[in-house]
C-alpha cells in the first residue's frame, strides 16, 4: 500500500492517522466525562486531568499533521453512483470534524492556561500559557469545550453510521478504503 492517497483509495499515512486519532478522540471524551465526577479526594483528581491534557496536546499535533497531509494529498473520489448531496454531506462532515476538533482543543488549552501556568505533557515538555487572564476565561472556555465535545460525539456517531450504511446497505468500498482494503 502506498503512503499517499490515490483517486481510488487512502494511503497508509491517512489510514494510520485516522485509526490512531479515532480511539484517542473517543477515549478523551469518556475520560473528560468521567473526570467531571471526581472529587478532591479521588486518587485520579489530579492524574485524570493531567492525562487528558497530555493526550489532548499530542492529539492536536497529530491533527495538524493530518490537516497538512490532507492539503498535500487528494482524497479518494466518492464511490460511483453516490448522489452529489451525499458526497457534499461527507465533505462537510469531515470539515466539521476538523473544525470541532480545533476549537475543542483550543478551548481546552484556554481552560488549562487561564491561570498563566504552562501545560506539562507527560513530563516531557511544557506548552506555555500564551493567552491567559481574560475575564471568565476558564468558565467560558469550559462551556465551549463541553458543548462542542458533545457535538463532536454526535458527529462521530453520524460518521460511523454513514460508514456502516455504505458498507452494509450500499455495499460499496467507502469503509474498505479506510480499512486499507481498497475497492477490491
Amino acid at each position: 500500500m502506498p503512503a499517499r492517497n490515490s483517486n481510488n483509495e487512502y494511503g497508509w499515512v491517512a489510514i494510520g492517522l485516522h485509526w490512531l486519532m479515532a480511539p484517542a478522540i473517543i477515549g478523551l471524551f469518556f475520560l473528560g466525562w468521567w473526570m467531571r465526577s471526581l472529587t478532591y479526594y479521588d486518587a485520579w483528581y489530579r492524574e485524570g486531568p493531567a492525562l487528558h491534557k497530555s493526550i489532548g496536546l499530542l492529539l492536536l499535533a497529530l491533527l495538524l499533521v493530518r490537516l497538512l497531509w490532507k492539503l498535500l494529498n487528494r482524497s479518494p473520489a466518492a464511490e460511483p453512483g453516490t448522489p452529489r448531496w451525499q458526497a457534499l454531506a461527507a465533505r462537510l462532515t469531515h470539515g466539521g470534524l476538523y473544525l470541532l476538533l480545533l476549537v475543542i482543543m483550543t478551548s481546552g488549552y484556554l481552560i488549562s492556561t487561564a491561570d498563566g501556568r504552562s501545560i506539562e505533557v507527560f513530563g516531557w515538555f511544557g506548552v506555555p500559557a500564551t493567552i491567559h487572564g481574560l475575564p471568565h476565561q476558564e468558565d467560558i472556555a469550559g462551556q465551549v469545550h463541553k458543548i462542542l465535545a458533545w457535538s463532536l460525539m454526535a458527529v462521530v456517531v453520524l460518521h460511523g453510521l454513514a460508514a456502516l450504511k455504505h458498507h452494509f446497505i450500499d455495499r460499496d468500498a467507502t469503509l474498505r478504503k479506510m480499512l486499507g482494503r481498497g475497492a477490491g
